[in-house]
């Protein structure tokens, strides 16, 4: 579960946890490889810096949970490097810091994520642990009910942050029953009834070939990256088993929910349907967003903050789910200004759907989008993340170079046509935790357990 760790004196913990560097995300060479088991990668190979990061994802998140068994998968992630093979947890845990090794791993709703960075020097040792802790975790009593213990005080915790607690309000009102509308963590009662039993068959039933890609950056080279990869996921089976959870239809449009906390500002969550990133009109949506919440000069920002110093911030962006696309946004604000804000929010949704951006909020948001997208790949991170993200939404090696003109041909007139239909104000629903005045809940609360 640690993402940055104590290194040697040989290298910087700094230079290690960031590692900035000089990426032209349009010049990246990317190589696409298919290993001896036939596995595929793509790999960007960087000989400066003597540092390999793998980052890996297997389709199916906390969407497989159950709601018996609720937090399965959260609980998986947390426990990959707490022992594995014929080591403990303390073994497992001093070969990671002994040889200047980060690994970490991570469940979101549609994804198992895994990332392992290392010297190039000590590759095949964190080769040969990242192999133990995807294929023969152990699962000991005392790491399991130690990390146990960690998610009951988180989600007990959550209860205590309105931040936190307003999401889990707003998905369970967006989603009920399905499986995006579970808490991902789980509940105290769920996370208590999960045996090593349970965790491996989900590892079984989620790690696949066929479920699973690959982004590689670093100073390696393509035979010796071939092996080891075959070596971490070589024998896993062909085919995952993963439930079919089907579409997410969106619960309790325009409805609002209030859940009451003594508390000086309250904390609103609000969104509804929105588009899959596929979807032809993915590009004019990424421009209406930029318009409508992308940072000062945007019009949420400017209504909102600027004009009437409601917030501090305020945001709203497309997410793309496997199962659903949705807008969301959050704001926080004074009790007494919950009011204001939410009819604001309306306001802004209504004028943007109706009337579309202007011409001069077009060319902004344009240049922006463009000249802004290669500054977030600085570093090898960030890069192998860029790697999944093009496989998972199957966007080929040329989007990298692509991208500007597909922005760049987006027409006003596409704009308008896209606004008219991604923005509804009625629509809207809102989660808010506080005590907002003249603001009352106009559907039951869901139970969130």
């Amino acid at each position: 579960m640690k993402n940055c760790i104590k290194l040697s004196s040989k290298f910087s913990a700094f230079l290690f946890c960031l590692f900035i560097g000089t990426f032209d995300a349009k010049a990246l060479d990317i190589k696409q490889i298919r290993t001896a088991t036939g596995l595929k990668l793509w790999l960007v190979e960087d000989h400066k810096n003597p540092i390999v990061t793998i980052k890996f994802s297997f389709k199916g998140g906390t969407s497989q949970d159950t709601p018996k068994l609720a937090g399965v998968v959260n609980l998986l992630s947390g426990l990959l490097d707490e022992g594995a093979g014929d080591f403990t947890s303390d073994e497992f845990q001093k070969e990671l810091n002994e040889n200047s090794i980060s690994m970490s791993f991570s469940a979101s709703r549609d994804n198992f994520e895994g990332s392992l960075v290392t010297l190039t020097e000590t590759f095949d040792v964190a080769v040969e642990l990242l192999s133990l802790a995807i294929n023969k975790p152990r699962f000991d009593p005392e790491p399991l009910n130690r990390v146990k213990d960690q998610v009951v005080s988180s989600i007990r915790s959550s209860e205590e942050k309105p931040n936190n607690l307003v999401g889990r309000v707003w998905w369970k009102g967006a989603f009920g029953a399905h499986p995006y509308g579970f808490p991902k963590r789980g509940t105290e009662a769920s996370i208590g009834k999960i045996t090593p039993a349970d965790l491996q068959e989900m590892k079984k039933n989620l790690f696949a070939k066929d479920n699973l890609i690959i982004g590689v950056v670093g100073n390696i080279s393509e035979s010796r990256l071939k092996s080891a990869i075959d070596k971490v996921f070589g024998k896993l089976g062909n085919n995952a088993k993963l439930k079919d959870s089907g579409n997410a239809i969106f619960q309790n449009h325009g409805e609002t929910i209030v859940v009451e906390r003594k508390i000086p500002q309250s904390a609103v969550v609000f969104g509804h349907e929105g588009i899959l990133r596929n979807h032809p009109d993915w590009f004019p949506a990424l421009i209406l967003f930029e318009v409508l919440s992308g940072g000062f000069g945007s019009r949420l920002t400017e209504e909102i903050r600027e004009k009437r110093g409601l917030t501090y911030s305020v945001s709203a962006y497309p997410l793309p789910m496997e199962n659903a696309g949705l807008i969301l946004g959050s704001v926080s604000t004074k009790n007494s200004k919950v009011k204001e804000t939410v009819l604001l929010l309306k306001k802004v949704w209504k004028e943007l759907s109706v009337n579309g951006p202007t011409k001069e909020e077009v060319e902004n948001a344009k240049s922006y989008l463009k000249g802004s997208y290669g500054l977030q790949f600085t570093n090898s991170r960030s890069i192998a993340g860029l790697l999944l993200a093009l496989q998972r939404y199957k966007l080929g090696v040329d989007y990298l170079t692509e991208r500007s003109k597909l922005i760049e041909d987006v027409t006003l007139t596409d704009l308008k046509r896209v606004a008219k239909q991604l923005f509804n104000d009625e629509k809207l629903m809102f989660a808010i935790i506080g005590t907002p005045e003249n603001i009352k809940s106009s559907i039951s609360i869901p139970a969130l357990d």
